[in-house]
């Protein structure tokens, strides 16, 4: 097994992500994409989430490389959506009727941009996923088709705990990963599970020490890279149908519970929680009004 060494993509500049290439001297290529905000546990805005649909689009068009690769710069692989961003208001214009079309390019997490991306590629796409992987960071290591974590990885939600208005087939899918059941759990009570425990319960295919994550990622590459291109497309694409179906829901769900969302106290609340670093209280109205 023979690769170059990982070279930046030229002509392709973004704030947020690393997007490397190489490639093995027989033929075939892998492509890495990387959140690129170590000083941030990778923690992204709304450019980090679209620029990783635009180096998707570049990896399926590009004809040498045959796997794509999603990981993490520094020591986690991400911690989901930048807190600072998300309380000054970034998610909401993707969540109301001025977000952007569905079928706009890198139209953001109300289109689902990322992951109908991953699951519409032909192309096998590997979570390497290392130290934390919370939030935006773990739904978009479960919707790749193959997670190697390392042994130090912890995995989970957090969205519910900080008012992130995350709904519909982004977070129902994951049944179709660890069964209807543990993902109820997952999403209603934003725990936290080892590598191991991830393992156990189908969020990750493999558990390898921390030092031999690379290493593991390479073997997994060069084993696809031996399997014929246009069988590994049709194996992709025969398993879209699982989750297609519920991209409908998406939009909807967040203006039949709460279109007032952006407004309503408990988020305000969620969010000074987070930033003061204490348990918030979220029924103290409710006590109040019940007197």
């Amino acid at each position: 097994m023979a690769f170059s060494a990982w070279e930046k993509v030229e002509g392709i500049e973004f704030k947020e992500l690393l997007y490397e290439k190489k490639y093995r001297d027989r033929g075939g290529g892998v492509a890495r994409i990387s959140s690129n905000r170590p000083q941030r546990m990778n923690a992204l805005t709304n450019d980090g989430w679209t620029e990783i649909v635009t180096a998707l689009g570049n990896a399926e068009s590009d004809k040498d490389i045959g796997v794509i690769v999603i990981a993490g710069v520094g020591d986690h692989f991400g911690v989901g959506g930048d807190m600072q961003w998300e309380a000054a208001g970034g998610l909401q214009p993707l969540f109301t009727a001025q977000a952007p079309e569905a079928e706009a390019p890198g139209a953001g997490l109300l289109a689902g941009g990322f992951d109908t991306a991953i699951t519409e590629s032909a192309k096998p796409i590997i979570a390497a996923v290392k130290g934390y992987c919370i939030g935006g960071h773990h739904h978009l290591a479960y919707h790749c088709d193959l997670t190697i974590a390392a042994d130090n990885a912890i995995l989970g939600q957090n969205g519910p705990r900080i008012a992130s208005p995350i709904h519909g087939y982004l977070v129902s899918s994951l049944a179709h990963v660890v069964g209807i059941k543990k993902a109820k759990e997952i999403w209603l009570l934003c725990r936290q599970y080892t590598a191991q425990e991830a393992r156990e319960i189908g969020l990750v295919n493999v558990v390898v020490p921390l030092s031999k994550l690379e290493e593991t990622v390479d073997q997994w590459c060069e084993d696809l890279l031996n399997i014929v291109p246009t069988c590994l497309a049709l194996i992709k694409k025969s398993f879209v149908s699982i989750d297609k179906y519920l991209e409908a829901d998406m939009g909807k769900i967040l203006n039949e519970v709460a279109p007032d969302f952006f407004t309503r106290p408990e988020v305000a609340e969620a969010h000074e929680a987070f930033f003061q670093k204490r348990n918030p209280e979220f029924w103290k109205e409710a006590r109040k009004a019940a007197g």
